[in-house]
Protein backbone atom coordinates (compact mmCIF):
# COMPACT_ATOMS: atom_id res chain seq x y z
CA UNK A 1 0.00 0.00 0.00
CA UNK A 2 1.43 3.69 -0.76
CA UNK A 3 1.76 5.93 1.59
CA UNK A 4 1.09 8.60 -0.59
CA UNK A 5 -0.75 11.60 0.44
CA UNK A 6 -3.95 12.61 -1.56
CA UNK A 7 -4.04 16.24 -2.48
CA UNK A 8 -5.99 18.61 -4.35
CA UNK A 9 -5.01 21.61 -6.81
CA UNK A 10 -7.35 24.20 -8.48
CA UNK A 11 -7.08 24.69 -12.12
CA UNK A 12 -7.63 28.57 -12.68
CA UNK A 13 -8.06 30.07 -15.27
CA UNK A 14 -8.76 34.14 -15.43
CA UNK A 15 -9.70 34.53 -11.70
CA UNK A 16 -12.10 31.58 -12.03
CA UNK A 17 -12.07 28.03 -10.71
CA UNK A 18 -12.09 25.78 -14.05
CA UNK A 19 -11.50 22.52 -12.50
CA UNK A 20 -9.55 20.57 -9.24
CA UNK A 21 -7.35 17.98 -9.68
CA UNK A 22 -7.26 15.03 -7.40
CA UNK A 23 -3.55 13.68 -7.15
CA UNK A 24 -1.68 10.91 -5.62
CA UNK A 25 2.30 12.18 -5.05
CA UNK A 26 2.64 13.51 -8.93
CA UNK A 27 -0.04 11.44 -9.90
CA UNK A 28 -2.95 12.32 -11.47
CA UNK A 29 -6.10 10.56 -10.02
CA UNK A 30 -9.44 12.07 -11.14
CA UNK A 31 -10.24 15.15 -12.34
CA UNK A 32 -13.89 17.32 -10.47
CA UNK A 33 -16.07 19.94 -11.48
CA UNK A 34 -15.74 22.38 -9.28
CA UNK A 35 -19.64 22.97 -9.99
CA UNK A 36 -20.53 19.20 -8.34
CA UNK A 37 -21.68 18.84 -4.91
CA UNK A 38 -18.24 17.26 -4.23
CA UNK A 39 -16.50 20.23 -6.05
CA UNK A 40 -18.03 22.90 -3.84
CA UNK A 41 -17.12 21.19 -0.47
CA UNK A 42 -13.70 20.96 -1.25
CA UNK A 43 -13.40 24.77 -2.46
CA UNK A 44 -15.81 25.23 0.47
CA UNK A 45 -12.61 23.83 2.60
CA UNK A 46 -10.35 25.78 1.18
CA UNK A 47 -7.96 28.14 2.75
CA UNK A 48 -5.35 29.51 0.90
CA UNK A 49 -1.97 29.25 1.88
CA UNK A 50 0.20 32.41 2.81
CA UNK A 51 2.45 32.24 0.50
CA UNK A 52 -0.47 32.34 -1.92
CA UNK A 53 -2.05 35.21 -0.51
CA UNK A 54 0.69 37.09 -0.55
CA UNK A 55 1.44 36.78 -4.03
CA UNK A 56 -1.85 38.05 -4.70
CA UNK A 57 -2.02 40.85 -3.20
CA UNK A 58 1.53 41.95 -4.83
CA UNK A 59 -0.59 40.93 -7.69
CA UNK A 60 -2.95 43.61 -6.98
CA UNK A 61 -0.72 46.32 -5.53
CA UNK A 62 1.18 46.09 -8.92
CA UNK A 63 -2.04 46.32 -10.67
CA UNK A 64 -3.07 49.36 -9.29
CA UNK A 65 0.63 51.31 -9.13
Amino acid sequence: MSTEEITYSAVERNGVVTAIWEMKGRKHIRTIDPRSNEGKRLLSAYQPSQEATTESQEQKNGANA
